[in-house]
């Protein structure tokens, strides 16, 4: 059988699992695992360049560890592990930091935008994101990225510094190459920004349906409407948006919405329970996974990740012209 490419994503643990997370990213990982050699991490170092205090994640590691295997990543078919057990990704975080240049991350719209939302911390970590998202994926040699659009600038500097060092050193590493998905923009319950567990504004996956209805409830619908009697705007509703994913028959809604044959309060209990529904699969896996089983599983993908991550490293350090590591 020939070799599948290897491909690696994380995310980062800040919370329970929502609709964005899942619509997003999580679903496309799940069928990726047919395809590739896949290796998904759950991102605890890159969490603490806005939660500094890392006891404040050990209950949200589990919480999006259990999370993602709920929804379909199987340890069986993926490697699943957690990214500060593999420690070798720091130190080639700290040397592909030699080889890149301030104006190249200064440049990353998202540290812009990150330093926005946390300007009382604006730290060195937040800065050097990429490069550490660089070493993630050099680490364990990940020929290919799931990512949306949004997301090439980043990919593409993550490029540039392993160009970079392979220049400066040695050929040791891939150049990672985009695997462009279908990643749209899911809005949040206030409507205007990206679901975000940081935000608030998010309808989860796994929660107790009764958490589900509460979130739903709270969405800002159609700010144009003021009576059920008025005919809806179904195109710039975020309910609305939503029936996309969840009713193949959505058309047929948004109609009943354009000649004010459904109101939004009806609107949002349909999806509610649609929603509730849809992952109910998900939320009975979920009941029946226990923190040691968590463990062991991200244990079991950290060492195997961290096998591949001490040879990298042995390779990195001898191109670099620094003494074979003692660290086990």
């Amino acid at each position: 059988m020939d070799e599948r490419i290897r491909i690696l994503s994380g995310m980062r643990p800040t919370g329970r699992f929502h609709l964005g997370n899942y619509l997003g990213a999580a679903r496309n990982w799940v069928d990726l695992q047919s395809r590739y050699d896949c290796y998904y991490f759950v991102a605890d170092y890159h969490a603490l360049t806005t939660e500094p205090d890392g006891h404040t994640v050990e209950g949200k590691i589990f919480d999006l560890a259990a999370d993602l295997i709920s929804v379909g990543l199987d340890p069986k078919r993926s490697v699943i592990y957690q990214q500060s057990k593999v420690p070798e990704v720091a130190e080639l975080s700290l040397l592909l930091s030699m080889v890149t240049p301030l104006s190249w991350v200064l440049r990353t719209p998202t540290f812009k935008e990150m330093a926005k939302k946390h300007p009382d911390n604006v730290n060195l970590g937040l800065l050097s994101y990429p490069v550490l998202q660089g070493a993630d994926i050099a680490i364990v040699k990940g020929q290919g990225v799931p990512v949306g659009k949004d997301q090439l600038p980043h990919l593409e500097l993550i490029r540039e510094v392993v160009r970079k060092f392979n220049r400066t050193y040695a050929p040791v590493f891939p150049e990672p190459r985009a695997l462009l998905t279908e990643s749209p923009l899911i809005k949040g319950t206030d409507g205007k920004q990206r679901m975000s567990k940081t935000v608030g504004n998010i309808v989860g996956v796994t929660d107790d349906p009764q958490v589900i209805r509460k979130q739903v409830k709270s969405m800002v619908t159609d700010v144009k409407r003021t009576y059920m009697t008025q005919p809806g705007h179904p195109r710039t509703c975020n309910v609305c948006a939503f029936y996309k994913f969840f009713f193949d028959d959505w058309q047929h809604y948004w109609d009943l919405c354009r000649k004010a044959k459904i109101g939004c309060g009806q609107k949002k209990e349909l999806l509610a329970e649609r929603i509730i529904e849809t992952f109910r699969p998900f939320r009975e896996v979920r009941a029946e996974l226990s923190p040691e089983q968590v463990s062991a599983i991200l244990e079991s993908g950290s060492e195997a990740a961290r096998e591949v991550a001490r040879q990298t490293l042995a390779e990195v350090r001898q191109a670099v012209g620094l003494p074979p590591s003692r660290l086990r």
